[in-house]
């Protein structure tokens, strides 16, 4: 371990030697913890990176309402009903902080929209599974959003600033929402044998994807140590992987819920949860736009876009008359 740290530190000061003295002067801010702000300099490679982190991130939350939409009108109560559609609401919110946290990097909104419809960007392939029963609500809030929570606590302490306050924000409601997915499966588990059924056979099939969400080991990616070494990345994938499931696999046995993992047992001496292996050919799959929902989610979107063009153009009319009212005010 010593060993490591000693080249990791070598590695590190050689790549600073090599620097020109601007970059020098920017990484030895994040070093310090200093936040790196909009009107900063940045290296060009840090600034499309965070705009691909953030949009892709922002995208995620605006995509992620599809699949808990298709349920409100299917809400078994009034106030589950309610309480989904706070939810929602509050994944859009979310959307919007995104959006504008990406924007003070100098791309538009409009152009991370029509990147997102044309399928240039892309969001966490999780969404593109189907909601096949009032428990995979449950699984949304409590897996999805419960990695989710795990992967963007660390955000809040990223490099860069409007992106970690943003997230502040973010991180606080997502808690919310897992708490809201967890009730729902403690009614059901505590209901009749099929609602609990209903339950097991949902995390059946959002076990491995949520799992898949943190995205494969960082040895894999050639951007994942720049971003280490950026702060825009606190913790490796598998690391926040194996917190995801550390934390998980007790909350399932007290729903009385197993696991669809035959390898899955405590290892006393690491203090973690072995599991095994992910099928990432699925993963890849689903990225590629093979998903079972990717298409319909697109579309959807796409649709209520084009749907809301009126209105988006009836709010810059607006926005011109009253502009032009307040000039002539001020000539006269």
């Amino acid at each position: 371990m010593y060993a490591q740290l000693v080249e990791t530190g070598a590695t590190r000061l050689r790549a600073m030697e090599e620097m020109d003295p601007q970059e020098r002067a920017f990484q030895s801010r994040v070093d310090d913890g200093i936040k790196i702000e909009a009107k900063d300099w940045m290296p060009e490679a840090y600034r499309k990176t965070l705009v691909r982190q953030i949009s892709q991130h922002a995208h995620s939350e605006i995509v992620g309402q599809l699949p808990e939409g298709n349920w409100v009108t299917r809400a078994p109560t009034l106030e589950r009903k309610a309480v989904l559609l706070a939810k929602i609401q509050d994944e859009a919110g979310h959307g919007l902080y995104l959006y504008s946290a990406a924007e003070t990097l100098g791309v538009s909104r409009d152009q991370m929209l029509g990147d997102l419809h044309s399928g240039k960007a892309k969001y966490s392939s999780i969404f593109n599974y189907p909601t096949l029963s009032w428990a995979d609500i449950g699984m949304i809030g409590w897996l999805v959003d419960g990695s989710a929570i795990i992967n963007q606590v660390p955000l809040c302490r990223c490099s860069y600033g409007p992106y970690a306050r943003a997230m502040v924000r973010v991180c606080k409601e997502e808690s919310f929402h897992q708490r809201q997915g967890y009730d729902i499966l403690l009614k059901l588990c505590n209901g009749t044998p099929e609602q609990k059924q209903m339950a097991q056979d949902a995390l059946n099939r959002w076990w491995w994807p949520a799992l898949m969400m943190f995205g494969p080991s960082d040895g894999d990616s050639p951007n994942s140590a720049q971003s280490m070494q950026w702060r825009i990345k606190l913790f490796s994938n598998d690391e926040l992987r194996q917190k995801m499931v550390d934390q998980t696999v007790p909350q399932a046995e007290y729903l009385g819920l197993t696991i669809p993992d035959p390898k899955l047992k405590w290892n006393e001496e690491r203090g973690h949860y072995d599991f095994g292996e992910i099928d990432w050919s699925e993963f890849y799959n689903v990225i590629q736009g093979n998903g079972p929902c990717n298409r319909d989610r697109l579309r959807t979107r796409v649709k209520a876009w084009d749907d809301g063009a009126w209105f988006r153009n009836a709010l810059v009319a607006h926005a011109d008359k009253q502009a032009d009212k307040q000039a002539q005010q001020a000539a006269a």
